[in-house]
């Protein structure tokens, strides 16, 4: 039977706005919900960490809230978590800037924008210092960068089983000579992350950026396919193509796209960042905001041909909505946390736990 819980409320502990929710089981079959603890509002700047809660009954009751990173009065965000199968050690990546700098200032080229990346090697009770990996992972010709947010993968088949994949966004330098600041969207993209070394060492896998207007690649999520292919799902921002997602597959664990992103508009929703989940010997799995101009009436869709349709099986609210991530909580139950409140998108962060069979 399905149930609600909330792990994050705005206005509690201390922060005044709880975004970007990422839920993950640990190995220890603890339940863990991550999000950015943002101190003076909802804004995206500012003074944010990245804050914890685990449950230990499968989300029906959360444990005391701890910081997992925090840079000060800096900006600590887009946590994107994943297990690494061999070590049993979850690792998370996360992305850092100075607090009072904006994205836009970013895309500009007025500020920059690092790469940490931590492990647990107790599921989630503790969590080592936050080490910089921006060397690795983020190339001379990018300036904006997010992590995620939500869950990597670990691939568990073939030659490339073992490597973790962290979905990741970008945006361009512009070329020499045009007058172009950086900060217009057709020079955002998408990339992914990987490493074969169980999350110690890291470098680029794929990219799909190509700065026509067309697709704006943004925030992304992926998911292992039954027949090993990895379906990645983005954000389009801004793209002139209709709708707002766009989506592809990788045939060799994430090192190339079949294609760039191509338009998926089987899936009606505003720009907001979606999630994905692969049910074991089930559907894949997406969830985001169904209404098309604005974030609200939260859904879940599937798909039963690997990504290429998708329809919606599970209405969650009609309330406002916005980012999400899903996780199995048991083998017959997903849980699927997410911002919502009566109000506003971001007065909470709740956990909603629906049967397969209702899915």
């Amino acid at each position: 039977m399905g149930f609600t819980s909330v792990p994050f409320a705005a206005s509690s502990f201390g922060y005044a706005s709880y975004r970007i929710p990422v839920l993950t089981l640990a190995p220890d079959g603890s339940l863990l919900a991550l999000a950015e603890g943002r101190k003076a509002s909802s804004a995206d700047s500012g003074e944010i960490d990245i804050v914890q809660r685990r449950s230990t009954d499968g989300g029906l009751t959360w444990g005391p809230q701890s910081i997992v990173t925090s840079h000060g009065v800096n900006t600590a965000g887009n946590p994107a978590i994943v297990t690494d199968p061999a070590s049993g050690d979850l690792v998370l990546l996360s992305c850092g800037n100075l607090g009072s700098v904006s994205e836009a200032d970013i895309m500009k080229g007025l500020a920059t924008r690092q790469v940490y990346v931590q492990r647990s090697t107790d599921s989630g009770a503790t969590w080592t210092t936050p080490a910089d990996i921006t060397s690795q992972v983020k190339a001379s010709w990018m300036r904006w960068y997010a992590t995620g947010p939500g869950r990597g993968v670990a691939v568990s088949q073939g030659d490339r089983a073992g490597r973790l994949v962290i979905p990741a966004d970008h945006s361009r330098i512009p070329a020499a000579g045009t007058t172009d600041t950086g900060a217009e969207l057709k020079y955002l993209g998408a990339h992914g992350v990987v490493s074969d070394d169980g999350g110690h060492t890291w470098r680029i896998a794929y990219t799909s950026s190509t700065p026509n207007g067309a697709i704006n690649e943004n925030e992304t999520a992926i998911a292992e396919l039954p027949d090993g292919r990895l379906y990645a799902n983005c954000r389009d921002q801004g793209g002139t193509v209709p709708g707002t997602r766009a989506d592809t597959w990788s045939t060799d664990g994430g090192n190339t796209l079949q294609s760039a992103f191509r338009v998926q508009a089987g899936i009606t929703t505003p720009a907001v960042h979606g999630s994905l989940l692969q049910v074991p010997d089930g559907p894949l799995l997406y969830a985001g905001p169904e209404h098309p101009d604005g974030r609200v009436a939260m859904a879940v869709r599937r798909s039963d041909d690997a990504g290429r349709t998708w329809w919606t099986c599970r209405k969650i609210s009609g309330l406002h909505a916005a980012y999400s991530s899903m996780a199995m909580l048991t083998p017959d139950m997903v849980g699927l946390l997410y911002e919502t409140g009566d109000w506003g998108p971001y007065d909470r962060i709740e956990l909603t736990a629906v049967p397969v069979s209702e899915l």
